[in-house]
């Protein structure tokens, strides 16, 4: 039963981190195409409070908790082909979240160089990685 709640607080940690990193490329999606300063400085503000104050604890939630989960029957999970490609998507949407890390630094050094088209392409990376995750934790293909 304990399990039930360590997978629920899971569910809500993932779907927190992605809010984080469906909003943080569009704030610089918006932050690329501003003109004026006063609009850049709250770009930055927000961008900070998003990534350090949301998405970070989150990502480190979920991934503590799905680590948790796989502690109750490691041989059992790592028997099933569809959690290694889950892990696999995981570890570059870490990578993702810390390359976004990396923008709000360059953003916060008035040192981006890419247009707004760039980040609304780059936006769509974490949507891909969500829709293969869930077939692959639900549906289990393999």
């Amino acid at each position: 039963m304990f399990m039930l709640w360590v997978k629920a607080f899971h569910v809500i940690a993932m779907v927190c981190w992605f809010a984080g990193l469906f909003y943080l490329p569009r704030l610089f999606v918006y932050h690329a195409a501003c003109e004026d300063q006063p609009g850049r400085e709250r770009f930055k503000v927000m961008e900070r409070k998003l990534y350090k104050g949301i998405t970070t604890p989150s990502m480190i939630a979920t991934v503590a908790l799905g680590l948790w989960l796989i502690s109750y029957n490691v041989q059992g999970y790592f028997s099933q082909g569809w959690l290694h490609v889950k892990l696999l998507l995981v570890l570059l949407l870490v990578g993702y979240h810390f390359y976004c890390g990396y923008l709000v630094r360059v953003f916060r050094e008035d040192n981006n160089q890419r247009s707004h088209v760039f980040y609304r392409w780059f936006n769509e990376m974490p949507v891909l990685v969500l829709v293969a995750v869930v077939i692959l934790a639900t549906v289990k293909p393999f």
